[in-house]
This record gives structure tokens, sequence and C-alpha cells, in this order.
């Protein structure tokens, strides 16, 4: 069925549909779209896991090296992530607009597509060059913060060979963001599956010298990573190219013709959420390292919680990238009632699973850490106790995590980036690191009460970006 007409179609259906049951399609409509987008989130966790898994073998150095290597990776990479994050709202909301009824404004839609999707792609090459500079010298940066001279010589040569990938990887962002607007996301799932196997193929190969290949240790973990992330937008062009109704878009031509205005809208619109995403991987970085000052014990049972927190993450991540799409497309239409059933709906699915995960963390905060840690150890029963009382916090902590992060995603739908940044600045570096630090220290609770700073940040920003969503978007009706 063409699009605008289904479009049109459950609009009417929402209007004279029962509360419940329009609550319930968009239900199934978002649910559709962000459950492949979640296990692609997923998958980018296992390609960092397979690397850290493999890398292991050549020794504790060796780990060390990729490990603070992909930090700062990350940390840099940050803003290259959110100008290609940006492209998703762009696209969704230009495919809406061929949903309004009026005949002037839709038309031009694909064209619309066409241009968010290029000053995207423009944008991320622009941000990237000076990334790679600062990634040169990646060595220099690490002896400077206090490294081993040894890790940092092999961090060096590890990102030496993965940051040609960046631009590559922030090309299948945009592509996926084109797929979400298109409500196609099975293509993009599909690819970054396919390159976890890639991955763990090539990383095996180039680090111990495998099938024939040269043997490069750690660089070949990079050259690995620099590789799948080439051949992943590769990939899922080439599936867009089989498509029929996606290759008419025709992404790519033209690309070397400047669009200023749109590659204006795209530093606009990417900027607050590269910001924001600054403003969050600082905060727990800071808050390693201020658990680092209280021992090894501490630490252990910090990174514990951490790794439970991330994995259910990546599920109200999903749902809050399916939201932008589905607020987007609603908002390019002129529904605002739509878009704002669209991002109501979304936060409270994101509610709904990250509350089951909190009850499941609290009830399993004693047995969780254990799947961590080996008995072995002396220091396990210590990192056990300290790791369960962690995750009690976290339940807290995930519950706030997972509503902020949908209802950003909610805002990004409706091009509002700026505010949920400056929230973030001051939930995380206003009231959570500092309330942490005196709690953690002054008060004596250590680690406890440096991860009740980070929910009591988090539970602000999560009631500031609710608060905004609905003042911006309106409150819909209630199920019933």
């Amino acid at each position: 069925m063409d699009g605008t007409l289904a479009h049109r179609r459950a609009t009417a259906a929402r209007g004279a549909a029962p509360r419940g049951r329009a609550w319930a399609a968009e239900a199934r409509a978002t649910m559709a779209l962000a459950w492949p987008i979640a296990l692609t989130n997923l998958s980018g966790v296992a390609l960092l896991l397979t690397d850290t898994m493999i890398v292991g073998r050549l020794g504790a150095e060796a780990l060390a090296a990729v490990t603070i290597g992909s930090n700062l990776y990350w940390a840099v990479q940050a803003p290259t992530f959110g100008i290609a994050l940006a492209a998703a709202p762009l696209l969704a909301q230009a495919r809406g607009a061929s949903r309004r009824t009026d005949g002037a404004a839709r038309r031009g839609w694909m064209r619309e597509m066409r241009r968010s999707a290029r000053q995207a792609l423009w944008a991320v090459m622009a941000l990237t060059l000076p990334t790679w500079a600062l990634l040169w010298h990646a060595e220099a940066l690490l002896l400077a913060a206090g490294q081993q001279p040894a890790v940092a010589a092999m961090a060096a040569d590890y990102l030496r060979a993965f940051m040609w990938g960046m631009p590559f990887f922030g090309a299948f962002i945009v592509l996926r963001g084109f797929l979400a607007a298109m409500e196609q996301p099975g293509p993009a799932l599909l690819v970054a599956f396919g390159g976890v196997g890639a991955n763990a193929l090539l990383v095996w190969s180039l680090v111990f010298g495998a099938f024939g290949a040269p043997r490069l240790g750690v660089a070949g973990a990079g050259l690995a990573s620099f590789l799948v992330n080439l051949l992943m937008p590769l990939a899922l062009l080439g599936l867009i190219a089989r498509d029929r109704r996606l290759r008419r878009f025709r992404l790519l031509g033209r690309l070397w013709r400047p669009d200023w205005p749109r590659f204006r809208e795209v530093f606009r619109v990417g900027l607050p959420i590269a910001g924001q995403m600054w403003l969050e991987i600082g905060l727990f970085a800071g808050a390693a390292l201020v658990v680092g000052l209280l021992g090894a014990v501490p630490v252990a049972a910090h990174a514990v919680a951490v790794q439970a927190a991330t994995a259910t993450f990546m599920v109200p991540l999903g749902i809050g990238q399916a939201a932008t799409a589905r607020v987007g497309l609603a908002a390019g239409a002129g529904d605002m009632p739509g878009a704002a059933l669209a991002g109501s709906v979304a936060v409270a699915l994101g509610t709904a699973f990250m509350a089951v995960m909190a009850a499941g963390m609290v009830a399993g905060s004693g047995a969780l850490p254990w799947l961590f840690l080996s008995a072995a150890d002396p220091d396990a029963p210590a990192v056990a106790a300290l790791g369960a009382t962690l995750l009690v916090i976290a339940g807290l902590f995930q519950l706030a995590d997972g509503v902020q992060v949908v209802a950003a995603g909610a805002l990004r739908g409706l091009r509002d980036t700026r505010a949920p940044m400056l929230f973030a600045a001051l939930g995380y570096w206003g009231i959570g690191l500092p309330v942490g630090l005196l709690l953690g220290f002054p008060l004596g609770l250590g680690a406890a009460g440096i991860w009740t700073g980070l929910a009591a940040g988090l539970l602000v920003v999560a009631a500031l970006l609710l608060r905004r969503w609905r003042r911006l978007a309106g409150a819909p009706p209630a199920p019933g």
C-alpha cells in the first residue's frame, strides 16, 4: 500500500478508534522499528567484545592498549557520531512531508531526503579530518595522560589502523537513519550482524597471522575494525540498490555538490547531540576515575555494574532511535497529535522495559556479579558484595536512564537538541557528579555514594526531558 494512503487511513482510524486501540497500534509500529535497531546497537557491543576477547590472548599489555585506544577513539568520535545521528530526524521529517494532504507541501520530499543524506555525509567528513589529526598523535596524548609508554605505543598502533574507518562508520549511521525514516530497519540489522562475524574472522586472522594473513598483533585488530567499518556501508548501499523503492532516491548522486543551508542545518541539529554524548561519556569516565581512588575492589564492582547496565541500555536506546523516526514522520506530515502519541508511547515502552530490568537487577543483585568473577579470586567475595549494592542502586539508575534516552530521541524527532544538551550539563555535571563526590567521600559512602549521585543526576535529566516533551508535543490522551 502507498505510504501516504496508509498514513491517511491510519490517521483517520486513530481519530475514530478508542484511545487504547490507538496506543496499541502505535506501540506495535514503534516496536517493529525499534527491535531491529536495538539489535543493531547490540552488534556494536559485540564488535568491541570480540576485539577484547581475541586481543586478550596476546597478554595484559595488549588488552590494556586496545581498551584504552578504543575508549579514546569513541570519546573523540562523539562529534562525528552526533552529526551522523542528526540525519535521522531530518530524513524522517522530509519523508513525513510526503504524507501531507496539501499537494504543494508534498512536492519535493524525495529531493529533501537526498539533500539531508548528502549533507550529513559532508558534515561527517568535515569533522573526521580534525579527529584523524588528533588520533594520529594518540601516543603523545596517552603519555601526557600518564599511561605506560609500552601501552601508549601499542594503543597508537591500533588507532592508526582503526581511525581510517571513522567516516565509513558515520556513513553507516546516516544510511541507517535513512532506512529508519523509510521504516525498513532490516537491512541495517543484517549488515550489522554480518559485520560481527566478519570482524571476528578478520581480527583472528590479522592478530595471529591465521589463514595466510600477516601477523600484525594489536595493529591487526585496528586494521580489521577499519575493514569492517569500510565494508558495512558498502554492503548497506548494495542492499539499498537492490530495493526498487529505495534505489530511486539516488542518495549518492551528485554527492560532490555543496548545499550550504542544509549543511548548516545538519550542524545545528547534530552538534548539540554530540555535546550531550560528550557530557555523558565524560560523566562515566570521570566516575570511573573517582572510583579508582577507592581501590581495586570498588573499581571491579563498578565495572560489573556498568557492564550489566550497558547491556540492558541498548533496548531503550533502540526505542529512542525509533521514536526519532516515528515522531519525525508525524511532525513532517504536520500531524502533531500523531507526533505526541508516537513519542509518548515510546517513552512508555522504554519505561516499562527498564522497570522490568530494574526489578530483575535488584532481585538478582546477589547472583549477577558472579557472572563476571572467578571464585578462585580472593577478592571475589568483596567485589560481589559491593557489586550487589551497586546493582540495587543501578535499578533506579536504569529506570531514569531509559526514560531520558527515549525522551531525548522523541525530542530529536522535533529537531529539538539544544535544550536536551543543556539539561545533560545540569543533571550530569551540576548535580550527578557533585552529589556523588559528596556522598562518596565526605559522607563516607564510597562507590555506593558515587552511584547514588549518578542516579540522582539521571533522574533530574529524565524529569526535565519529559517536561519539555510534554510542553513541545502536548500530552496525548491516556490509553483507556
